[in-house]
Order: C-alpha cells, then structure tokens, then sequence
C-alpha cells in the first residue's frame, strides 16, 4: 500500500498520519432527496477505511494495521500500551479498537480500550468555538485506572486526524494519570491540510 506519511502536531510527545483521506471530491449533482453528491478520489489508505467504516469490509482491519505497524512501528516502538481513540458514534463494529488490537498483537505491545473511554457525548465539534473545544471534550473522556504499577508510554490509534481536538483533550486527560509517561498518536488518515 502506498502511503505518504506526514508528522502531525499537538500535546502528544510523537504523532504521525498514514496519509491523506482525499485527493478530491468534485460536486456532481444532488440526488434525490436534495443532499449533494460528490466524485471522491481517494488515496488507497483513504479508500481502505472507506471501505472498512461505510461498506463493512472487515478484511480492511488486517491491512490498515499492518500499514501502521510497517510505516510506524519505528517512532513507536518504546510503545508499552496500545488504545484505541474512544469513538465519537456508537456502532455495533467499532473500526478503530479493531485495528488497534491488530496493532498491538503484530508489536506485540498490550491494547486496553479501557484505559481512555467517553463519559459523555458531545455537541458536534463544528458548532462549539475552538477555543473551548479541548475544553468540552476532555470533560467527554474518563481516564480509568486500569493499569498496573508503573510508567507506560501509551500508544493511541484513530482514524482520521483533522483539527486535532479530540487527539489533544485526549492527551491533556491521559497526562493527568500519574502511571503515563510519554503518549504517542497514529492515524490513519488526515484531512487535506
């Protein structure tokens, strides 16, 4: 698979994306309920999480986890515990903690979807002002106290890395546990920026 990844910034100690979600998306009409319809070129890792999160092909997990752990295993491999980032829509096959537990088996490093969950849902990013979005969403997530004595460098894996906001509330959350050490972010896919 084809990747072009790129360094993404925020409070975490390392972060890096796969590549980008689209190469294009040109406006073709409204279908016929009204809502716009669009022509998307996608990269092959966009299209592979496409195809995972909006078609159901499960057989995308292996691959995307795979990609990780071959373009990113690198900067990542002082790694001692693996997370997936809690997910903003409950579904019955959460694409994320799928491929993180992939993640951790081929480091094998140990994943906990326990460690980092949502408390609370949220207002929908796009209406809440940046400046308080870190603000609202770290009162959305609960740190757990779930791992053993010690210093752990955590790991969490997302799908698509666009504003940051959730990384970030993420990050300033899991640093207030006293067992994390260094916190480190993979995804997926960005957005064109």
């Amino acid at each position: 698979m084809q990747v072009n990844v790129q360094k993404i910034f925020g409070k975490w100690d390392i972060g890096y994306s796969l590549d980008k979600q689209t190469i294009s998306s040109v406006p073709i009409g409204s279908n016929d309920f009204g809502y716009m319809q669009y022509d998307t070129t996608r990269t092959e890792v966009g299209e592979a999480l496409y195809q995972l999160k909006y078609k159901s092909d499960r057989s995308k997990v292996a691959m995307l986890a795979k990609q990780i752990v071959d373009s990113l295993g690198n900067p990542f491999q002082s790694a001692s515990v693996i997370i997936p980032m809690p997910p903003s829509k409950q579904r019955f096959f959460q694409p994320v903690k799928e491929i993180a537990k992939q993640v951790a088996e081929l480091m094998n490093v140990p994943y906990n979807e326990n460690l980092l969950v949502k408390a609370s849902s949220t207002d929908q990013m796009k209406n809440i002002p940046s400046e308080e979005r870190i603000k609202v969403l770290c009162s959305a997530f609960k740190v757990n106290d779930v791992l053993a004595d010690g210093q752990y460098n955590v790991l969490i894996v997302d799908d698509l890395y666009d504003t940051g906001s959730s990384l970030e509330a993420a990050t300033v959350m899991l640093k207030q546990y006293a067992k994390i050490n260094k916190i480190f972010v993979a995804t997926i896919t960005r957005t064109k920026r």
